[in-house]
């Protein structure tokens, strides 16, 4: 079974290819209607056939589409990471584009080189392909293929903005009419923010709330995890309770924010002379999830649950823990030697007037 990131890279890599075949069939479809019952390109007089373009066509846009999604989610995603979005799209395309000009470059070459049985420094070579790069209707498909790099980047930037699968899930209607669903929820605070604020003054706290938020990130993924919101410098983080309860992905996701924070420690004290700590309430119950707003669309969870793992992370400081957890979830979990769990009795939930049995985890 492949691993949460990498399901999460596949999901994110497909849509590369579902927009380049869809653009390549469109573009198939239009170039019939202009060129009709024409069994020669006008331009270049290279023949045309509709039969064979309809399927090799959007079946080499698919392919190609595919490869520039998994080099954009696996290597070039992280080289502009810093860059503002208009940038971002901007640079990536005229850098795809440019990679795909030197692989056509490439191919005509060889291409001549093998019709005319020359080598690759004949002048009749290079002479036939400055003809073929020298075409209108070279460029004119080079411009086609630059909008359809630009569309796919700026779905994948808005789609990676929104959250996790939130923009598909606009797309496809999933959650158009209210949805009733059991979810596991970790409300995860950072220890004494407000001092650290204080101390690092609003600018350079905001830089270290950016930093801890991203080494975050990456246990979160990998442990099947949705950020759900972040509210000042708390996370809220949502599974579906099969992938939270798979393997104790919700609990063992808090540990590997732990670990992901200390293997940090040299570079938050060099930049801001402490390493920023968090506790966590972890709780599961159902929730309604639906589209809401009409300015400003989003996807929501409302139910009781919410409010209650709100108030089991605020009993961290009462009972000195970093975890807490509640029974209801503890219920379900898989018995794990991962975890040494420690029951510390019964809390009456603050403002709630409901009693709940509590529990901590150490890992061993």
């Amino acid at each position: 079974m492949p691993s949460p990131k990498t399901k999460r890279n596949i999901l994110r890599i497909i849509p590369f290819g579902l927009i380049w075949l869809v653009f390549s069939t469109v573009y198939t479809l239009l170039e019939r209607g202009l060129l009709g019952n024409l069994n020669a390109y006008p331009s270049t007089g290279n023949p045309y056939s509709f039969i064979g373009n309809i399927f090799v066509t959007p079946v080499t846009a698919l392919i190609t589409g595919l490869l520039i999604g998994t080099v954009e989610i696996l290597y070039f995603n992280k080289l502009f990471a810093q860059k503002k979005l208009i940038q971002k799209i901007i640079f990536k395309t005229i850098t795809y584009l440019a990679i795909i000009i030197v692989f056509l470059l490439a191919i005509s070459v060889l291409t001549n080189c093998m019709e005319t049985q020359n080598s690759v420094f004949n002048r009749q070579v290079w002479s036939n392909v400055w003809l073929f790069f020298n075409n209108f209707a070279f460029w004119s498909v080079e411009i086609y293929i630059a909008s359809m790099i630009g569309v796919t980047l700026f779905f994948h930037e808005v789609s990676d903005n929104l959250g996790q699968g939130v923009l598909t899930n606009f797309l496809t209607g999933k959650y158009h009419s209210p949805v009733e669903e059991e979810r596991i929820f970790m409300f995860l605070d950072m220890k004494s923010s407000t001092t650290i604020a204080e101390k690092l003054g609003h600018v350079h706290y905001f830089e270290m709330l950016r930093a801890y938020y991203v080494d975050l990130s990456d246990p979160i993924i990998n442990y099947a995890g949705e950020i759900y919101q972040y509210v000042g410098d708390e996370i809220v983080v949502s599974w579906t309770l099969q992938n939270g309860l798979q393997n104790n992905n919700c609990i063992r996701c808090f540990f590997a924010m732990e670990e992901a924070l200390r293997q940090q420690t040299k570079k938050y004290h060099a930049r801001f002379g402490m390493l920023p700590e968090f506790k966590a309430g972890i709780h599961t119950g159902k929730v309604t999830t639906g589209e809401i707003g009409t300015i400003k669309k989003e996807i929501i969870f409302t139910g009781d649950v919410l409010n209650t793992t709100a108030r089991i992370q605020g009993l961290c400081n009462t009972y000195k823990v970093n975890l807490l957890i509640s029974d209801q979830l503890m219920k379900k979990l898989t018995p794990d030697s991962f975890f040494q769990v420690e029951a510390l009795g019964e809390s009456e939930l603050r403002g709630r007037g409901e009693r709940v049995k509590l529990f901590t985890i150490q890992q061993l």
